[in-house]
């Protein structure tokens, strides 16, 4: 029986009408992190909601912490590769290094929002105050005040060498943040808990939690970064095109 031909790396295409039934093992494959990331997504989900004993003081409400710290540490990784990506194009000069910032800079400004907004949610159900200058949430919103900064710079440079390297060099600078969040409740007085006291069951579903965002979280990035990377070569080959 004849097997399916795949055409341009992109698709696959039956070698018969009789032969031929489905996709070939590699494009199959291409699509099993998704899956995967997907499937870690899901079991966090359920770890959150199924998992975790309910809280007694704070009832379900408690539950959003899952999401927050997942979230935070999404938004901190995702700066530190920002950070680490501008450090490889200063040094190599290639701009695949820069794709890789571009897109861990878009993830990683949505992650550090919706890391303020589920703290802000589970400050007033926990605190009753939307917010409050404590240290650590200080540190959180200087590090996607500095997200947007260096998204919003690097939007005004046509450039992509100039680009690239006025962004590595904030990134880089901007690093600066991340050990004071994640130092904060201990380096100054806070209201912030720093390691608070949890079930095995809450413990494991944190992990979980923080595990199923994690996956999630590089699969996007990937596949973001790839997509940069077409953009770029499209646009190459438009520029040698015009007349």
């Amino acid at each position: 029986m004849s097997e399916p031909s795949c055409v341009g790396g992109t698709g696959c295409l039956p070698a018969s009408a009789a032969g031929g039934t489905g996709c070939s093992s590699a494009s199959v494959a291409a699509f099993l992190p998704d899956v995967l990331a997907a499937a870690a997504m899901l079991w966090a989900i359920a770890a959150i909601g199924l998992l975790a004993p309910t809280e007694q003081t704070m009832g379900h409400a408690q539950r959003i912490l899952y999401v927050h710290v997942a979230l935070a540490w999404c938004a901190l990784a995702g700066f530190l590769c920002v950070a680490l990506s501008g450090l490889g194009f200063l040094l190599r000069r290639d701009l695949a290094w820069d794709a890789w910032s571009q897109a861990a800079a878009e993830l990683g400004w949505l992650a550090c929002l919706l890391t303020l907004l589920t703290g802000s949610l589970w400050a007033h159900a926990a605190w009753n105050t939307w917010w409050t200058w404590d240290p650590r949430l200080a540190a959180t919103l200087i590090l996607w005040a500095i997200y947007s900064g260096w998204l919003i710079v690097r939007s005004g440079v046509d450039d992509p060498q100039r680009r690239a390297r006025m962004g590595a060099v904030l990134a880089i600078v901007g690093a600066i943040d991340i050990p004071l969040v994640v130092m904060a409740t201990r380096w100054f007085r806070t209201i912030h808990p720093a390691a608070p006291q949890m079930e095995p069951a809450m413990r494991a579903a944190l992990w979980l939690s923080v595990a199923g965002f994690s996956a999630f979280f590089v699969i996007l990035l990937v596949r973001r970064r790839a997509q940069l990377r077409l953009e770029s070569r499209l646009a190459a080959l438009e520029s040698d095109t015009d007349p």
